[in-house]
């Protein structure tokens, strides 16, 4: 399986662990991510307004790289996730920002939406298979109890991202039992954690974060797994890391047994 591969600029920097641990586990499971060449920042925010081209450019650029190579593009960060999913159905359905944006590309062939856009754990689910993925795991984490944390990018607007229902999601749950854990459902799991407003609202958004964290504290998980950067930072730094915070793709690579080569290298 082979798949183009946005990493966004967050994997790059405060991120990184997402990404290393991503792509050993992809090569475990014999997927390759094929990184887009000269990517650009999605911007980290859906532009709302219609008329805003520019800022929705470059994620047409990194649609238009995976579509030339006749590849579904595939992200691992939430924000860039939503943001060129968003970006992707506005080049399929919005006449006037399709005709705008490539005006401004002056692409040899028109990019309409073509791209399939699929998340890490979509291509864990819909293309290895959950069952699938349980035979590869080498080091199953019995015993650990695990709390999916969603946050709001992956799954809102529900209809347009179309990732998993939105009131009650279960893809990371499932994922965390094929990788041999106990998933903790709770029902903070998929409200936002504030991060947007944490420079400008501090106050609120810890309040925000507190919650999620007692509610998954209460209904008994050791840790919360997450496939946001900004989530991550902002749950640890509003709480003190009251629970544990990895990314998703760390207990991959743990269960998968590549994660102390990751480590090492």
């Amino acid at each position: 399986m082979k798949y183009s591969y946005y990493p966004g600029c967050t994997l790059r920097t405060k991120a990184k662990d997402l990404d290393v641990y991503a792509r050993a586990s992809a090569a475990a499971l014999g997927i390759e991510l094929e990184e887009i060449e000269d990517w650009q920042c999605c911007g980290g925010v859906y532009p709302l307004g219609s008329d805003e081209i520019a800022t929705k450019l470059s994620s047409v650029r990194a649609l238009n790289a995976a579509k030339e190579k006749g590849q579904a593009l595939v992200t691992m960060c939430s924000a860039c996730h939503h943001v060129i999913k968003r970006v992707n159905d506005d080049m399929k359905n919005v006449e006037d920002i399709r005709t705008r944006a490539n005006n401004y590309m002056e692409l040899e062939e028109p990019y309409a939406g073509e791209t399939q856009v699929l998340h890490f754990l979509e291509v864990l689910r819909d293309k290895v298979g959950f069952d699938e993925l349980k035979k590869k795991v080498t080091n199953p984490l019995k015993g650990k109890k695990i709390g999916a944390y969603y946050g709001c990018l992956l799954l809102r607007p529900s209809k347009l991202l179309s990732f998993d229902d939105p009131e009650n999601p279960k893809i990371i749950e499932d994922f965390i039992r094929a990788i041999g854990a106990e998933p903790v459902i709770y029902p903070y799991r998929n409200e936002c954690c504030g991060g947007y407003i944490s420079l400008k609202e501090k106050e609120m958004s810890k309040n925000m974060c507190e919650k999620i964290m007692a509610s998954a504290e209460g209904f008994g998980a050791e840790m919360l797994t997450t496939a946001c950067p900004l989530c991550l930072y902002n749950l640890n730094k509003s709480t003190g890391k009251k629970l544990p915070v990895i990314y998703f793709t760390e207990l991959l690579a743990k269960a998968l047994g590549v994660k102390e080569e990751v480590a090492k290298s």
